[in-house]
């Protein structure tokens, strides 16, 4: 079983509901099948709006971490070693030191840890 998972709730253009809703399918699932990452693509807002999936996607991911669902998450922007909870989640699972967005500050994804 792959210790790390890709979900794109970019795909299909879904309304922000719709995203946080396969968001919280996505958390389950990985959890009862033992992946300890995801890595959410949500894009970034190219139409200059504001990126309505990646805001809605971040404040629901908030408040899974408040509420203890997820352990952390690290933003695309901060996905680099420099960054102290991007640096703790390469030390959990050093596999993602291989990811091909790992310093490229992609405002479009997320990293979470479950």
């Amino acid at each position: 079983m792959p210790l790390i998972r890709l979900i794109d709730l970019e795909q299909g253009l879904p309304s922000a509901d719709e995203a946080k809703r396969r968001l919280q399918e996505a958390i389950e699932a990985a959890r009862s099948d033992r992946v300890r990452v995801l890595k959410v693509i949500h894009g970034y807002g190219s139409t200059g709006s504001g990126g309505r999936l990646r805001v809605s996607i971040r404040a629901a991911l908030r408040l899974a971490k408040q509420r203890g669902d997820i352990k952390l998450f690290v933003t695309g922007e901060d996905w680099r070693i420099s960054d102290e909870l991007a640096w703790k989640l390469l030390s959990i699972c050093p596999e993602l030191k291989k990811d091909s967005d790992l310093g490229r500050r992609n405002p479009g994804i997320t990293f979470v840890l479950l």
